[in-house]
């Protein structure tokens, strides 16, 4: 039976806790609803967390509906929770965090928790987790945008060269000139 798969770290993130305070998920939840919002920040963290090599857990609160919890697994690097009813996000994440403190994997994976929640903050962080603001969190997910963008830069641009775009502008032109006539029907001979 193959093991489990090895991550750099284990990031948990306090959904709603992000939502309320990134300004592009604000605007995306005042405009298009809730649904939408999460919708957005579970694709945002489904690539960051492949890019970082990070087993994120994106928790949010089911505190006031009646159901139980549920958790879904969206890839390879990224699982949603949605905590039992009458349980919260941060206390879902602190009870992660105190199984983490007796767990073998804490001598060689971080465990990380983003929330700009400052009672939360402290807590995990006297569990031995990190803090990560969520102000970082967008941040590095910026940062992590940019490097996959790079990456597929040069795919894209090996594709754009052609001997056409070596040669200096009066050239391009004239050779713009020359395929313009080229494609154009000759004209009737003469009588």
């Amino acid at each position: 039976m193959a093991s489990p798969p090895s991550y750099q770290a284990l990031l948990l993130v306090d959904g709603y806790n992000i939502i309320g305070a990134w300004p592009q998920l604000i605007a995306i939840r005042d405009r298009e609803g809730l649904d939408v919002a999460r919708r957005h920040l579970t694709e945002v963290l489904a690539s960051y967390s492949a890019v970082k090599d990070f087993d994120t857990c994106l928790v949010f609160d089911a505190y006031s509906i009646d159901t139980p919890g549920v958790q879904e697994r969206v890839t390879q690097h990224l699982r949603i929770h949605y905590t039992d009813f009458g349980q919260t996000a941060d206390s879902y994440i602190e009870k992660v965090c105190a199984k983490f403190r007796n767990d073998l994997r804490k001598f060689s994976q971080q465990l990380i928790v983003a929330t700009s929640d400052r009672a939360e903050q402290l807590t995990v962080v006297g569990y031995g987790a990190e803090w990560m603001s969520t102000a970082r969190l967008a941040d590095e997910v910026r940062v992590a945008q940019q490097r996959v963008r790079r990456r597929q830069r040069p795919a894209k641009q090996a594709s754009r060269r052609l001997l056409a775009h070596s040669l200096d502008p009066q050239a391009q032109a004239k050779l713009a000139k020359l395929r313009l006539e080229l494609s154009q029907p000759p004209p009737p001979p003469e009588p």
